[in-house]
């Protein structure tokens, strides 16, 4: 904690950031709230734990965020692949942002694309075992029973929007749901709109998506949207070899055509 603290005031005073982006303490013991630093007394706010897991990586494209000037971030793995998602996407210029990444209570400093790239490169990739067992199961079931259990778990959303706005990848200025002209997603909840918004969304983060799982940490009615992503995560895989946020020279899957690709997937 206290690692993270002064590193965050030495990049303040020194003029080397203008904003951190981390944890403070929430409403209750067990809950954390993003945190803006922008100053030494700000810094000794600053907490990570277990419960820290948000990707705060979603804040850096805000407007608002970007104004308070050159920004600091603190995370883990999912948080740095969006960083390198986001300059494969040009949507962040190297230099523009530090990486603090946090591992065995230890802090990184990341000044950089190709440190961030570094770092990942010595860690494990994919999918950590609990989800990798989640997935073979999901895919042992039948067409028809896939189909009933994402019927039934879309069935329940409410179209918060809550897993848009905690997504780092879903940044459109003018989201499809705000468009009414023409409509492409019903206004209220109901069973058609809810399948068209989610598989809409998920197929917009097919070869995109971090794993980070923010999405269905902000779901109220605790639906694993998070998994869809991952079975088409997977399936990017499979496919073209594509594995997001691990390098700003990799392409997103889905944006470019190579003679030699595999056409299985259409079926």
């Amino acid at each position: 904690m206290e690692l993270l603290r002064d590193k965050a005031k030495s990049l303040l005073t020194g003029g080397a950031v203008q904003v951190v982006i981390g944890y403070a303490a929430g409403s209750a013991t067990d809950r954390f709230r993003p945190h803006f630093a922008r100053s030494a007394d700000d810094a000794d706010r600053l907490i990570f734990g277990e419960g820290c897991r948000q990707n705060l990586a979603v804040y850096l494209l805000k407007p608002e965020v970007r104004a308070m000037g050159k920004a600091a971030v603190v995370g883990g793995p999912t948080t740095l692949r969006t960083l390198l998602q986001y300059a494969v996407e040009n949507q962040i210029a190297d230099g523009l942002v530090v990486a603090l990444a946090l591992e065995d209570g230890r802090v990184e400093e990341l000044t950089s694309f190709a440190a961030v790239e570094e770092y990942l490169a010595q860690r494990p990739h994919g999918l950590s075992d609990g989800d990798r067992a989640e997935l073979e199961q999901h895919a042992a079931r039948s067409q028809k029973d896939r189909w009933a259990y994402w019927s039934a778990e879309l069935a329940r959303c409410i179209r918060c929007y809550a897993c848009r706005a905690a997504c780092p990848l879903c940044y459109c200025e003018q989201c499809i749901t705000e468009n009414n002209q023409p409509q492409w997603v019903p206004v209220a909840s109901d069973a058609f709109g809810n399948l068209e918004w989610n598989v809409v969304r998920a197929m917009h983060l097919a070869g995109r998506c971090v794993n980070c799982g923010s999405c269905a940490a902000a779901c109220p009615e605790n639906i694993r949207i998070d998994l869809l992503n991952q079975v088409l995560a997977q399936e990017a895989m499979t496919q073209f070899g594509a594995e997001a946020g691990y390098s700003v020279r990799k392409e997103y899957a889905l944006s470019v055509f190579k003679p030699d690709d595999k056409e299985t997937f259409i079926r």
